[in-house]
């Protein structure tokens, strides 16, 4: 692991200044402007298909449904994701309609291509977000209780950052991303 001080590359600034605060502006808002462009966002991931196995389970604070939400939380995320303008809980659709497939195999990388077109909007909105999957995911599920073929895979704590990014982040080197995978035995 290295730390880099600066993405390399050119990549874009949204990509480049992104990071998951551990602190959120808890006065901070998230409107339902903002949240109509969050799933807008999501709306527009490529998918296996174009099935767009993706649901969402949107709370914020003061609402009804962010109590559901919030009291599924391991303390370690509690502690700063409760301060969090929007939590987005995220699901995807396991079986494909129409066919004779029981299992999409796509379905929960697809979900995570409209949760990353989510964070990459949230950037550029000036908000922050922070993917986890520290909850009690038996308790929230039997509480939401998503129709059968949808299963919760993780939540997303949206909102103001109450920290500056990190001066570096730990990241692999390109090099250890195309050399990992493969076994070095012949």
């Amino acid at each position: 692991m290295r730390r880099d001080q600066q993405p390399s590359g050119g990549i874009h600034p949204l990509l480049a200044g992104r990071f998951s605060p551990s602190r959120f502006d808890p006065s901070a808002t998230v409107d339902d402007h903002a949240v109509g462009l969050l799933l807008e966002a999501a709306r527009w991931a490529p998918s296996a298909g174009n099935s767009q196995p993706w649901g969402f389970f949107l709370s914020r604070p003061g609402e009804p449904e962010h109590e559901r939400v919030v009291r599924h939380l391991a303390p370690s995320s509690a502690r700063w994701a409760t301060d969090a303008g929007l939590l987005v809980v995220a699901l995807t659709r396991r079986h494909v309609d129409e066919t004779q497939l029981l299992y999409s195999e796509f379905a929960d990388y697809d979900l995570g291509q409209a949760v990353a077109h989510m964070t990459v909007q949230a950037q550029a909105m000036g908000l922050a977000a922070h993917q986890f999957r520290a909850f009690d995911l038996e308790g929230l599920t039997k509480d939401l209780d998503p129709s059968p073929g949808w299963a919760i895979i993780s939540m997303i704590a949206l909102g103001r950052a109450a920290e500056e990014p990190p001066a570096s982040r730990d990241r692999r080197a390109i090099a250890d991303l195309l050399s990992a995978p493969w076994s070095l035995s012949g």
